[in-house]
């Protein structure tokens, strides 16, 4: 996947790891679909910039003597979300154009 959709897609996805409950970095890395290619180096600033937008919440709690950070979705973070599948039709409309004219071509 292009590296520029991938962008258009990552904050949903991770988003979306959240969708079921809290979560941590290492767990939310696993369950963002390989294809994204999410990295350590590229979640922990989305999620901080997720933070600053009010999508996501944070907190600590010691785990096996460490600190950990857990992060879960706001209401302004499950309105993105619902929003980002809102938009799938038009994506959709995308993707067929796009199909359509590979196949003429």
């Amino acid at each position: 996947m292009d590296t520029q959709m991938k962008r258009g897609f990552l904050d949903a996805c991770v988003l979306a790891a959240m969708a079921q409950g809290e979560s941590y970095g290492y767990q939310i890395i696993k369950d963002v679909p390989a294809s994204i290619g999410i990295s350590e180096s590229t979640l922990y600033p989305l999620l901080k910039r997720l933070e600053s937008r009010k999508l996501i919440k944070v907190r600590k709690a010691e785990y096996n003597g460490r600190l950990r950070k857990y992060y879960s979705l706001t209401e302004a973070g499950r309105a993105f979300l619902a929003e980002f599948a809102n938009d799938k039709r038009e994506i959709d409309e995308v993707f067929d154009f796009v199909e359509r004219a590979t196949r003429g071509a």
